[in-house]
């Protein structure tokens, strides 16, 4: 007597088909004529080869074109490498455009940290409004320790933008070429603006010349540190020169 090694059971009592509910497309087909003889009730008798144990019909594993991704579980980075005239031309124009930033915040900075010259200045000439507007006049410092003559006047009040009026003014020393006239959260704004927008040329070096997308996680990150620190070095030099 041959038994079926799955159940124990004798092959002769294992039944040769189990029935299975069927879809409605096929109990449609069964009420149109053609569903096979053996059908009963939404039911149809499928071979056992084709079940489960439990009745349920046997099918395909789906096949996964999912990859697996790297230890970590980050993707592996695409090797584009970044066009190298693109690059080129922005590392010149940020370059250029973090110098700006750094040299005009110079000054600022060092009058929001106290080391300035307090005095007076008498406005000479004014031209333009708003943003455009240009000043120049005469600073005496306290105790007319020096005097300068043909310096920028920053910070002057659109009121008070009229020749011969004295305001009260800082200088970063007798060889500086800038008097600030403003005061408040406006001395702090200015140089606080431009050393951000530095940073920011720092970034846009970093992403436009190819720096972040180094496959190597340690060169990338030698390359971002350099393209962020080209600018602010640039910076620190304007601030060694207006003190």
């Amino acid at each position: 007597m041959q038994v079926e090694p799955t159940t124990g059971a004798p092959v002769d009592a294992l039944p040769r088909r189990v029935p299975v509910r069927q879809p409605r497309w096929r109990r449609r087909g069964r009420d149109a004529g053609d569903a096979p003889a053996d059908q009963d009730d939404g039911l149809f008798w499928a071979p056992i080869e084709e079940v489960h144990w439990d009745g349920t019909p046997l099918r395909a594993e789906p096949a996964t074109s999912r990859r697996r991704a790297p230890a970590g579980g980050r993707g592996a980075r695409a090797a584009r490498p970044p066009d190298p005239l693109r690059g080129l031309a922005v590392l010149v124009t940020l370059s250029l455009v973090a110098a700006f930033f750094g040299w005009v915040s110079a000054g600022p900075f060092w009058l929001a940290v106290g080391h300035a010259t307090e005095g007076t200045v008498v406005i000479g000439s004014c031209t333009g409004a708003g943003l455009s507007q240009r000043c120049r006049g005469i600073f005496t410092a306290e105790g007319e320790r020096f005097i300068v003559h043909g310096v920028r006047v920053s910070g002057v009040p659109r009121e008070r933008a009229t020749t011969g009026a004295t305001l009260p003014a800082r200088m970063t020393g007798a060889d500086g070429d800038t008097a600030y006239a403003d005061r408040g959260a406006g001395r702090h704004l200015r140089w606080l603006l431009g050393l951000l927008l530095v940073l920011a040329c720092g970034a846009g070096i970093a992403r436009w010349t190819g720096a972040t997308r180094l496959p190597d996680a340690r060169a990338r990150r030698w390359a971002v540190a350099a393209a962020v620190g080209g600018p602010v070095l640039i910076s620190a030099g304007f601030l060694a020169a207006a003190w």
